[in-house]
């Protein structure tokens, strides 16, 4: 049985009341899971403080409380133990409690506003591909080698993180790629992971409604580099003007990538079509079957990282030609009526830009570009215009509609992007709140060899309205109403 002072180690510790030499069974942050011998660290949310349901884990059975402020009650033969950051400590218990599993493996981080997903998920399927038991923590799943579990958030909860690395530890995985978002970061739902190595994609508008300012963000997004350890490698895209700042303090081995700067990867592209991309990797040519810009960067990180782990370079390469594209990230279809439908998770204004000049490279301007696109309730209001005016300005036809509401109104959040549409660009914008009829929309304007972009909810199932998750799926959907419409 473990101790209480087990899992204490590096742990912040101001004040300790009580012992704590007692046995403990697990450790809870949510006082609904509590039961008899739990630890309970009380954390401080956006929502809801957990400082205000000490009670009630105590009356399920805590046996030890965590919290940055005492209690004004102190009950009897209960621990207390008074840390200066709950989110840090529960992070350092976690790693301690599961006895340190991302020691016991190769764990690459994925950091940026685009690509962690992509990049994480490709990383996961190369190494699968080059005969390695693998792990991965992404927005999409997670996955402990073949066995695959429902992701919930982009970077989990520190005891998520750690109970999917030790399960991976247990079955032999020899590396794990995790996508490393601005708030896990941020929440030190990472502190006390040993991380082999750690990548940065780019650096664009998103978050600004939790960070509130873009260098905030930005210094986030630094300061995981600015901890990883001497014996890791930090890989950075140095096209993005932040690129070089997430180097600047990091004791890790420097190295960058690039399409348009010198850089220790470096890439051209030879041919861009809808079948894929014909890449120049320092000095080598290789054919994938990933499209656009945006992915020859994500390949090129991922084929630095796989180097740095040890592959071969041309081994990697071989396996980057095998690489099929994730879920809902540039996903598309071709009807029997040569109607293409891309879905793409494209969220922010950046993504958004990325995927319509992917297309526009591939496309020969003699067929209409149809986008269907809404921006996400209570998230960051600032990009709302914004997108609307990249996708008026980009595509010949734009209907506005939801996304994940949540608890906004969607004729608000469409109202508040319709507001980004300059004049000159009215005659090719529609409004249709409901996402559905949107789609269905945007297939009956549809003629022979057009294109209809569904950008913004990608590989999610689901819309959120009103704190309730509906079935839906952008790919599901369009291919229903592009077959009706053959029939």
């Amino acid at each position: 049985m473990i101790t209480l002072k087990d899992i204490l180690y590096k742990v912040a510790i101001e004040v300790v009341k009580g012992s704590t030499e007692i046995s403990i069974n697990k450790i809870e942050f949510d006082s609904r899971k509590i039961v008899e011998s739990d630890v309970f660290v009380a954390i401080r949310g956006t929502v809801s403080n957990g400082h205000d349901f000490i009670e009630k884990a105590i009356s399920f059975g805590a046996k030890a409380i965590v919290c940055d402020e005492l209690p004004s009650m102190i009950v009897s033969g209960i621990t207390y133990i008074q840390v200066k950051d709950t989110n840090a400590a529960l992070a350092f218990m976690a790693t301690n409690f599961y006895d340190n599993p991302s020691s016991k493996l190769k764990l690459v981080g994925i950091t940026g506003t685009n690509g962690k997903t992509t990049i994480a998920s490709l990383l996961y399927q190369l190494f699968k591909k080059a005969g390695y038991k693998v792990g991965l923590l992404s927005t999409v799943k997670i996955m402990v080698n073949d066995t695959e579990y429902k992701a919930t958030h982009t970077t989990p909860d520190s005891l998520t993180i750690n109970y999917y690395l030790d399960e991976m530890a247990e079955i032999g995985c020899e590396y794990c790629f995790m996508e490393v978002s601005s708030h896990g970061v941020h929440q030190k739902r990472t502190e006390g992971l040993e991380f082999a190595g750690g990548v940065f994609t780019n650096l664009s508008h998103d978050h600004l409604d939790y960070h509130t300012t873009f260098a905030e963000y930005r210094d986030v997004k630094k300061s995981f580099f600015d901890h990883l350890p001497k014996s890791a490698f930090a890989l950075t895209n140095i096209d993005d003007k932040n690129g070089l700042v997430m180097l600047q303090n990091t004791m890790a081995k420097k190295l960058t990538y690039a399409l348009k700067s010198y850089a220790e990867y470096k890439a051209v592209i030879l041919e861009n079509q809808l079948g894929g991309l014909l890449l120049k990797i320092n000095e080598n040519e290789v054919w994938v079957r990933l499209i656009g810009t945006f992915n020859a960067y994500n390949l090129l990180a991922i084929y630095g990282t796989a180097v740095e782990l040890g592959l071969e370079p041309l081994e990697v390469l071989r396996l980057l030609s095998t690489l099929e594209s994730v879920s809902g990230r540039f996903q598309f279809i071709i009807s029997t009526s040569k109607i293409t439908a891309i879905v793409d998770y494209a969220h922010t204004p950046d993504a958004l830009e990325n995927v319509l000049k992917t297309i526009d490279d591939i496309r020969t301007k003699n067929e209409q570009l149809i986008t269907v696109v809404g921006c996400g309730g209570d998230r960051d209001k600032t990009k709302r215009p914004i997108m609307a005016n990249i996708a008026t300005t980009m595509s010949d036809k734009v209907i506005l509609t939801s996304d994940n509401p949540r608890s906004e109104n969607p004729e608000t959040i469409i109202a508040e992007m319709e507001a980004g549409v300059e004049p000159q660009n009215f005659k090719k914008s529609l409004s249709i709140v409901d996402r559905k009829q949107a789609i269905k929309t945007a297939c009956q304007l549809a003629n022979p060899n057009d294109i209809i972009l569904i950008a913004g909810k990608g590989h999610e199932t689901y819309q959120e309205i009103q704190g309730v998750r509906h079935d839906f799926d952008d790919m599901k959907i369009v291919k229903e109403f592009l077959e009706q419409l053959n029939k």
